[in-house]
């Protein structure tokens, strides 16, 4: 079988890239903007913006608690297992019981929830993570996910504090110096690479490729992880802990490009996870070899504006 070499394949990488970039006249010449561009990416950094602000978003969010196999009781009581803040339910709301495979909410006499599909007082729990199961009572909600064979209780407060604090994300103005030619080289096979989270735990996740690309005529790759249809990328540069989230951000591309063939990479719509908003969620941190050496001064901002 014959073997690709990566040298060969970058060469012909930036060959073809060079070729695009050096055209006359288009070299020559400075180019404005699209406006018609600009309109795309500020109307989903709108989107954006909406979905994080929506009920039970990341800025509601008021615990994280993991859930022990058994009988897990919950409610704003201290004797509880699970102790939720004062003012997001009763002392005694119920008990999570969990054993493999399932989760069971049972609530106690006399109190109920409400989920998507109605009103409750016992409930088996959808935990997967393909669709949030989210039960509520008032301004309290919750949901479990399952995460390496632990389940994990989420809490949220819709009148939280952060929520009401939070006065926007902040953006660099759209650049299309960061809106870039790049191709998607698939790993034969697939890989995994290392992944390690804020609570500094580890995981082997699967990485069908790179991406590889230029920023101000010099090449970079960057490894995708995840298995869906798009690119899942989590990558730090040289404006971190500046102006951009220290740990990191996200970039994602909608659908999976044909591999080895150009499309356009845009890092104006590069964004922070999770945990640049809250406390209670366990993001992952990018790989070292998705460490830029350079400053990538497009998509979302740190920190974000406050409210007032």
């Amino acid at each position: 079988m014959k073997v690709a070499c990566p040298l060969n394949r970058m060469k012909a990488f930036l060959l073809a890239v060079c070729a695009v970039l050096l055209a006359p006249p288009l070299a020559a010449q400075p180019v404005a903007v699209d406006p018609a561009y600009v309109k795309t990416v500020k109307d989903w950094r709108a989107r954006a913006e909406q979905g994080l602000r929506r009920d039970d978003g990341w800025l509601t969010l008021a615990g994280r608690y993991v859930l022990k196999p058994g009988e897990n009781t919950f409610g704003t009581g201290p004797t509880n297992d699970v102790v939720f803040p004062k003012g997001l339910g009763p002392a005694g709301m119920g008990s999570v019981w969990v054993k493999p495979g399932e989760v069971r909410v049972k609530l106690v006499e006399g109190f109920r929830m409400t989920a998507d599909d109605g009103d409750f007082t016992e409930r088996v729990m959808e935990t997967s993570g393909e669709r949030r199961d989210w039960v509520r009572r008032g301004r309290t909600a919750f949901h479990v996910i399952e995460r390496d064979g632990r389940y994990v209780l989420r809490l949220a407060d819709n009148q939280s504090e952060v929520r009401r604090k939070f006065g926007g994300r902040v953006w660099y103005d759209v650049d299309d110096n960061f809106h870039v030619q790049a191709k998607f080289v698939p790993y034969d096979p697939p890989r995994k690479i290392a992944i390690v989270n804020v609570l500094d735990e580890v995981s082997d996740e699967p990485s069908p490729g790179y991406v590889e690309f230029l920023l101000n005529g010099r090449p970079y790759r960057l490894d995708v992880v995840g298995q869906d249809e798009g690119l899942f990328i989590i990558f730090r540069d040289g404006t971190a802990g500046a102006s951009t989230y220290p740990p990191g951000r996200f970039l994602y591309v909608d659908k999976k490009p044909v591999p080895n063939t150009f499309f356009k990479l845009d890092f104006n719509r590069a964004y922070n996870p999770p945990c640049a908003f809250s406390e209670f969620t366990t993001c992952p941190l990018p790989p070292k070899q998705n460490i830029l050496p350079v400053r990538v001064e497009a998509g979302e901002k740190y920190p974000p504006k406050k409210a007032g």
